[in-house]
C-alpha cells in the first residue's frame, strides 16, 4: 500500500514538475515573440534566404562582405541614437558629425598630421560636439530637435569652412595606415570551408556593440538613461542627475558618429563634404525599426544593429535584382510604421 502511495506521489510530483517546465517554456517564448527585435531578426533571416534564392550574387562571399561593412556604419551610428532616444531625445547632426570628424582626420593627416594624433583629434571635436548639444538641451532647456538640426546646418558648414569645399583624397605619410583602419579586412580559416573576410568596421561595431549592451543592462550609467526616457521628473525626485547624464548620451552619439565618419573615410580613400548627408535619416530608422520607442524608455543596441543590417540587406537587393533604388525610401518607410504600429498595439494589449 505504502508502495502504490509513493507511486502516485512521485508521478504526481513528476506531473507537476513537468507542467512548471511547460509553462517556463510558454513564458519565455511569450516574451521573446512579444520583443519588436525578435520579428525584425526574423524578417532580416527571411529577407537573406530569399534573397539567396533569388539571386546567384547575394550569397556570395564578395557581396556578404560589402554587405556587412556598408551596414556597419549607419549600425554604429544608430547604437549612439538608440541611447539618446531611450532618453526621450532625437539627434539629427550624426550626419554632419560624421563629415566633419572625417574632414578633421583628413585634413590634418593631409598636412602631415601622425594617425595617432589625428583620430583623437577627430574624436575630441565629436566630442564637443555632442557636448554643446547636451548643454543646450540639459542646461538651457532647448528642444533636442531644435538644437540638432541646427547642429546639423553648423557641422557641415564647418567641415565645408575646413576644406574649403574641396574633395581631400591624399592623407600624407600615414594613409596607409587610415586606410587599412576603414578599407581592412581580418581573414578568419574556418575548418573545411574557405577562408572568411571579415572587414574591420564590422569588428568596431561589434567591439561597440558588446560594451553598449553591458552598459545599458549592467551599469549606473544605462539605468538611468531608461529611468529618463521612462519618466524624466520621477527620475529627477529620486536623484537621477538627468542634467549630466543628457549631456553624456549626446557626447556618447557624437563620438559614434565621429568614428564612422573615420572609418568611412578609410574605406572610401577620398573625403567629400556631401559625405552622410541624409544619414540621420537612415539611422533613426534603423533604431525605431530595431525596437527603440521614440517617446522614450525601450531600446536596444541589438536592435539598432538589426535594423540597420535589414536596411542594408533591403537596399543591396534592390540593386542586385534590377529595381530602382528609389523604392529604398519606400521600404524604409513601411517599416517604420510598421514598427510603430507594432509597438502601439503591444503597449495597447500590455493596458488590457
Amino acid at each position: 500500500m505504502n508502495a502504490n502511495v509513493q507511486e502516485k506521489a512521485n508521478a504526481a510530483d513528476a506531473s507537476l514538475a513537468q507542467a512548471i517546465a511547460a509553462r517556463s517554456y510558454r513564458g519565455v517564448l511569450a516574451r521573446l515573440t512579444g520583443q519588436q527585435t525578435f520579428w525584425v531578426s526574423m524578417a532580416a533571416l527571411v529577407a537573406f534566404v530569399g534573397l539567396s534564392l533569388a539571386s546567384d550574387v547575394f550569397a556570395t562571399q564578395q557581396n556578404l562582405f560589402n554587405v556587412a561593412r556598408n551596414f556597419a556604419f549607419v549600425a554604429i551610428i544608430a547604437i549612439g541614437m538608440t541611447a539618446v532616444i531611450i532618453t526621450g531625445g532625437i539627434d539629427l547632426s550624426v550626419g554632419a558629425v560624421l563629415v566633419l570628424s572625417g574632414m578633421v582626420i583628413g585634413m590634418t593627416m593631409h598636412a602631415g598630421m601622425s594617425i595617432w594624433l589625428a583620430v583623437p583629434l577627430a574624436l575630441g571635436v565629436s566630442a564637443a560636439v555632442g557636448a554643446f548639444n547636451g548643454l543646450l538641451i540639459a542646461y538651457v532647456g532647448v528642444p533636442p530637435f531644435v538644437v540638432t538640426l541646427g547642429m546639423l546646418s553648423i557641422a557641415r558648414s564647418l567641415a565645408m569652412v575646413l576644406s574649403d569645399n574641396r574633395m581631400v583624397y591624399s592623407f600624407g605619410p600615414d594613409q596607409p595606415a587610415l586606410l587599412a583602419l576603414g578599407g581592412g579586412f581580418v581573414e578568419l580559416a574556418l575548418p573545411f570551408l574557405d577562408p572568411v573576410r571579415v572587414p574591420n568596421p564590422l569588428i568596431f561595431l561589434l567591439a561597440l556593440l558588446a560594451a553598449t549592451s553591458l552598459a545599458l543592462r549592467w551599469t549606473r550609467w544605462g539605468r538611468y538613461l531608461f529611468a529618463i526616457g521612462g519618466n524624466e521628473r520621477a527620475a529627477t525626485l529620486t536623484g537621477v542627475p538627468v542634467k549630466a547624464m543628457k549631456v553624456s548620451v549626446y557626447m556618447f552619439c557624437a563620438l559614434c558618429a565621429g568614428l564612422a565618419g573615420i572609418l568611412e573615410v578609410g574605406w572610401l580613400g577620398t573625403i567629400t563634404t556631401g559625405l552622410g548627408q541624409g544619414m540621420e535619416l537612415t539611422v533613426i530608422a534603423a533604431s525605431v525599426i530595431g525596437g527603440a520607442n521614440l517617446s522614450g524608455g525601450i531600446g536596444t543596441a541589438f536592435g539598432a544593429v538589426v535594423g540597420a543590417a535589414l536596411i542594408e540587406v533591403i537596399r543591396n537587393s534592390l540593386t542586385l535584382l534590377g529595381i530602382s533604388t528609389f523604392w529604398q525610401g519606400t521600404f524604409v518607410g513601411s517599416f517604420i510604421v510598421v514598427a510603430v504600429l507594432f509597438d502601439r498595439l503591444r503597449s495597447r494589449s500590455a493596458d488590457d
